[in-house]
């Protein structure tokens, strides 16, 4: 599969960019916001293309040629305000949903948080990015593509680990945390695993190898 990643310029974007790209089965293409960060993937040999998740819904559909598959790894980042965090993580994941239903693609994997799903585990302070994940990943399980919805715990600039726990809601282990690399290694094995299709599941470092876990959903 041609798989679009949507904030490749991102932590996890570029794990999941090599790891794609190391792997060898699927081909990323990294959908990013400025020119220099294009020249950036082009010079890893990796496609890129530029998109504003600020922009329109037709615009974001122009560089979804040819992609068979989409992950959302997009996030406005700690240190904007609430009103980027409703614009690219909210309003941005759901014009990238539309984009992708119009182009006739159906494969799509979010990268949402910890918890997203039940209000009660929200942290105060971090409230408006947990609404616009609920509601981004709300969107998606609505729409009619083949989603997976993925809530990875703390993330961690560690090296990989390789081993994850995979539940709806993790509430029952000491470890709430995972390396970024680790979220990417994820993503790359639920692509085209069928265990994945149409599920959602909280993700932190557990004692399963990856592929165990995700096909235990």
């Amino acid at each position: 599969m041609n798989v679009l990643i949507v904030g490749a310029n991102g932590q996890i974007g570029q794990h999941l960019v090599d790891e794609l790209k190391n792997e060898g089965k699927h081909k990323p293409i990294a959908l990013v916001r400025k020119e220099e960060q294009v020249e950036k993937f082009k010079e890893k040999g990796v496609e890129a293309r530029l998109g504003d998740l600020e922009g329109t819904v037709t615009e974001i559909k122009e560089s979804m040629h040819d992609v068979d598959a989409v992950v959302f790894a997009a996030g406005s980042g700690g240190s904007t305000g609430d009103d980027k965090t409703l614009l690219i993580d909210l309003d941005g994941a759901v014009k990238v949903i539309e984009a992708t239903k119009a182009s006739g693609i159906d494969r799509f994997i979010m990268i949402s948080a910890f918890g997203a799903d039940d209000r009660d585990r929200w942290s105060e302070d971090l409230k408006p990015y947990y609404v616009a994940k609920h509601f981004a990943d709300m969107w998606l399980m609505d729409s009619s593509l083949n989603y997976t919805i993925v809530r990875p715990g703390m993330l961690e600039n560690k090296e990989s680990i390789g081993k994850v726990l995979v539940k709806d809601a993790i509430t029952d282990t000491e470890v709430f945390s995972i390396p970024r690399i680790d979220v990417a290694k994820v993503i790359v094995s639920a692509l085209d695993n069928e265990k994945t299709y149409h599920k959602f599941f909280d993700l932190v470092t557990g004692d399963d190898s990856i592929k165990n876990a995700l096909n235990k959903l």
